[in-house]
């Protein structure tokens, strides 16, 4: 007989404003303990020194999580020039120095080059996966790590603040899978100065905003007390994107258990992803055709 998994039962979302110095994991299962929650995970991992918007799914909302890690998502981060690391951050081991140090306009002349459909090599200190090995993990034991360029799309990439010559300030909104360490020391490259990231926030991710975020002091002062359910939204903040479709009693019993149901399909085409709502509440994500909605994730909320 397998174990239970401890806490309760308790669906949404949690927005939270991440500190530096701590790692997504960390700040997922601090969330997990403080709402006492059987189920978390969190849509789009933070390096352990960049702040932000980290939003965290409980329960049922995880089934969520990839429609949320799919969307666009916005940083604000500072670029250190003259400087490449090993980890394209602040945290390697200067690799290489110049001093060269380009003016505004050269910067500025730079960026429609890392906008748009790019290819991007990923960090060799970063979590994607070598023959079933993490890169960083390879690379901390002093392995040569070669990896290969990905697609991705940035839809805008601006100077916000230039404070000083050493540092540029930037501001960046991207899609799925994007890596601001590689934008930074490719903006460095291209510039033939070198670079790295020096500060990091992430302002926003799909629907959720830095402005809506809640520090872990504040959830400590409200840990596994009633008063904490004011920081949960939600599941249905995570469908914001796909398209809402009503359905009825006999359509949601139909939906929960797995088999198609009858939606009110206005506006939405034939094998479109959508969701089905019943006075509000999510049902069920899946496929809309002739009239109903065939589930691949279906909510067990009641």
């Amino acid at each position: 007989m397998g174990r239970r998994k401890k806490g309760r039962d308790i669906s949404g979302w949690v927005v939270i404003d991440k500190p530096a110095g701590i790692t997504s994991t960390s700040v997922v299962n601090k969330v997990r303990w403080a709402f006492d929650a059987k189920k978390a995970g969190h849509a789009g991992t933070l390096d352990p020194d960049a702040t932000g918007v980290l939003a965290v799914a409980l329960g049922e909302a995880t089934k969520t999580v990839p429609f949320v890690t799919d969307a666009m998502k916005a940083y604000r981060f500072t670029v250190r020039l003259g400087q490449s690391t090993n980890t394209d951050d602040a945290e390697g081991e200067v690799l290489s120095e110049s001093e060269t140090r380009p003016s505004d306009e050269e910067i500025e002349a730079a960026l429609p080059a890392l906008t748009g459909d790019i290819m991007q090599v990923p960090p060799k200190f970063s979590a994607v996966k070598i023959d079933g090995q993490r890169a960083y993990k390879l690379a901390r034991d002093g392995e040569e790590v070669e990896l290969t360029a990905r697609p991705l799309f940035v839809e805008s990439l601006v100077l916000v603040e230039r404070s000083d010559p050493d540092h540029v300030t930037l501001e960046m909104v991207c899609g799925k899978g994007g890596y601001v360490r590689s934008i930074a020391r490719d903006l460095g490259e291209a510039l033939g100065c070198f670079g790295h990231v020096r500060e990091l926030r992430r302002t926003w991710s799909g629907p959720f905003d830095v402005e809506d975020g809640v520090t872990l002091e504040e959830l400590d002062a409200v840990a596994k007390t009633d008063a904490i359910m004011e920081f949960l939204g939600p599941i249905e903040i995570g469908l914001v994107d796909l398209p809402e479709l009503p359905t009825t009693e006999s359509g949601a019993v139909k939906l929960r258990n797995g088999n198609p149901g009858m939606v009110i399909g206005t506006g939405v085409q034939y094998g479109d992803e959508a969701w089905a709502s019943l006075n509000g509440q999510a049902v069920a994500v899946g496929r809309f055709k002739a009239g109903e909605l065939h589930p691949s994730r279906v909510f067990n909320t009641n």
